[in-house]
């Protein structure tokens, strides 16, 4: 197979170019939840990366164009959640609207944010840091307590859902 190549300036040549040199890492996808003043609120979210171990420190980066940003850039608690294969139709629901819980079995913790039950994992955490990112924030959040189960995960690339397949 014979690869074409491309090399271009993100910002002056073609900014549409950059965001899908980035769509071919291919990602899980997570629903980060808080509370905020209005009640429960979710968001979909494929930028998450573990941070450090000891501590226990992971990172997510809200859009600052977001509706929901604020809630979660000044939110004191959040868990992180990893979605499984099966849970493809639950993903979109975050996307575009945040407080709509109705697709989900779920609970409040004891500091009353929403937990989503059934996902591959899910980290509660407390608010470590938050850092400048451009048009994102990187939120670093300690995590608290760890939730783990078994089952494939949920991935997206190149703008498409799709799921994990083992090389033997």
């Amino acid at each position: 197979m014979v690869l074409r190549h491309r090399t271009f300036q993100p910002i002056e040549d073609d900014p549409r170019a950059f965001r899908e040199a980035l769509g071919k890492f291919a990602t899980g996808v997570t629903i980060v939840t808080c509370d905020s003043q209005i009640g429960p609120l979710g968001i979909t979210a494929n930028s998450f990366a573990s941070v450090s171990l000891d501590p226990p420190l992971v990172l997510w980066s809200p859009a600052r164009a977001s509706k929901r940003f604020q809630a979660f850039e000044t939110a004191d608690h959040f868990a992180i959640h990893i979605l499984g294969k099966h849970q493809h139709h639950c993903c979109r629901a975050f996307a575009t609207v945040g407080d709509d819980f109705s697709e989900f079995d779920w609970q409040p913790s004891d500091r009353n944010v929403p937990l989503i039950n059934d996902c591959l994992a899910r980290f509660e955490c407390e608010r470590h840091a938050v850092h400048d990112g451009g048009d994102h924030a990187i939120i670093v959040g300690r995590v608290t307590a760890a939730t783990v189960s078994d089952g494939d995960p949920l991935v997206f690339s190149e703008g498409a859902y799709g799921q994990f397949r083992r090389m033997d």
